[in-house]
């Protein structure tokens, strides 16, 4: 009896040794050291052509402010972003390399719907420099599990929310359309988005132009309101018309004006 005793004793500093590396290891946040916790919340990122693509200086055919009569003229999707309450996000969370064979069957809808509105290429998390969709996908996209866990998914998930709430027809039908000339009540665009999405929207602008709109929402996707912050956006902001420099006006290789790995959120 007394062996065994001794025996047990001398088991518990290597019991108490090995619980506290595994503590170590998986963390305070329930996550594998290195890795990231779970998210919170989803950002829908919407991005208005108009004022990203005056900014435009030469063409390319992969940039889709250089299409004429058919550059986008209405809100397009940046991202579906998994982020946290505290104002950070997780990113490049696992190592899944884009793979565009994935989502042939979405390409004309991500097309026109997810354009890159630049000409260079994206930085990746695993893929070296590559499509804006790739981007989006190993550095957003792999931080949304539990709740979307494959490539498809992100995307066809995406895409299907922001035609649930259509941001462009919802600030058309208040009064809010392009123009070159008109300033319109940043408090107006944004009343007119909570009073049909029932939350409230985030808005960022470049100077006194809208440039992007971001819808949150929970894990189920729905609605709720972004987190208060302080807005980059004057009290009276534009949506700017953009009339497209078109194709046939494009540059050599050479000439194009290369996307910066800050402006590929």
């Amino acid at each position: 009896m007394a062996k065994k005793m001794a025996s047990f004793s001398a088991q518990i500093p290597l019991c108490f040794a090995l619980m506290m590396a595994i503590c170590l290891l998986i963390g305070v946040n329930g996550s594998i050291e290195g890795g990231q916790r779970e998210f919170d919340y989803f950002a829908l990122s919407l991005q208005w052509p108009g004022t990203i693509c005056r900014h435009t200086r030469h063409c390319c055919s992969s940039n889709a402010c250089c299409r004429g009569s058919n550059s986008p003229t209405e809100f397009t999707i940046h991202g579906l972003w998994p982020d946290y309450n505290d104002g950070t996000w997780p990113a490049c969370c696992a190592r899944t390399q884009f793979d565009v064979k994935e989502i042939s069957t979405l390409l004309d809808a991500l097309e026109k719907y997810w354009p890159s509105l630049y000409c260079g290429k994206s930085s990746t998390c695993f893929s070296g420099k590559g499509l804006f969709w790739a981007h989006e996908w190993e550095k957003h996209g792999t931080c949304s599990s539990p709740v979307i866990r494959d490539e498809y998914s992100y995307f066809i998930t995406t895409l299907n929310v922001y035609f649930k709430y259509n941001v462009t027809k919802i600030l058309n039908e208040a009064g809010y359309v392009p123009s070159n000339s008109e300033r319109y009540p940043l408090g107006g665009i944004v009343s007119a988005i909570e009073n049909s999405f029932r939350a409230t929207p985030e808005v960022i602008c470049s100077k006194e132009a809208v440039e992007e709109i971001r819808l949150c929402f929970y894990k189920d996707f729905k609605p709720r309101n972004c987190l208060a912050s302080k807005t980059s956006c004057p009290k009276y902001v534009s949506l700017p018309a953009y009339v497209s420099m078109g194709s046939e006006e494009s540059e050599s290789e050479s000439d194009i004006a290369w996307i910066s790995d800050d402006e590929a959120l």
